[in-house]
């Protein structure tokens, strides 16, 4: 299974956020989408980071409520890790679990083109798992 299968079927749209955009601003667009992370991005759809909710209560922790009027960039991961749309589910997988990170921008000729979850990932795995299965029960009870 490929990364361009998963957005097949789940869509490409991303949440962005421009760099200029306040923590603040920042928080309530993740609640408001109920999602856990935000791609950064400037002109013509390049990455310029992505925030997620971790980097979010990391901050916080560290410097308490203030933090949400700081610009987003001062918390966000600006050397963002992507993925492209013929990696397979088991690069992506490698490249979450090295990283430790829950969300991967997917990058076609240097432009945002979808994101992916560790939650859509492991559904795709499930899936396969499951699709083997059921082949082997079905060449066990044919032969």
């Amino acid at each position: 299974m490929l990364v361009k299968n998963i957005l097949a079927e789940k869509g490409s749209e991303v949440v962005t956020i421009a760099p200029d955009s306040s923590l603040a601003e920042a928080v309530s667009l993740l609640a408001d989408k109920r999602i856990g992370a935000v791609v950064v991005t400037k002109g013509e759809g390049r990455i310029a980071g992505i925030l997620s909710e971790r980097d979010i209560v990391r901050m916080l922790g560290a410097e308490g409520p203030s933090m949400l009027q700081k610009p987003l960039s001062s918390a966000m991961t600006s050397k963002v890790k992507v993925c492209h749309e013929d990696n397979t589910i088991n690069q992506v997988m490698e490249i979450m679990t090295a990283g430790r990170f829950r969300h991967l921008p997917v990058e076609r000729d240097g432009k945002l083109v979808g994101i992916i979850s560790i939650g859509d990932v492991v559904k795709k795995r499930i899936e396969e798992v499951e699709h083997e299965a059921q082949e082997i029960r079905n060449y066990i009870a044919t032969a």
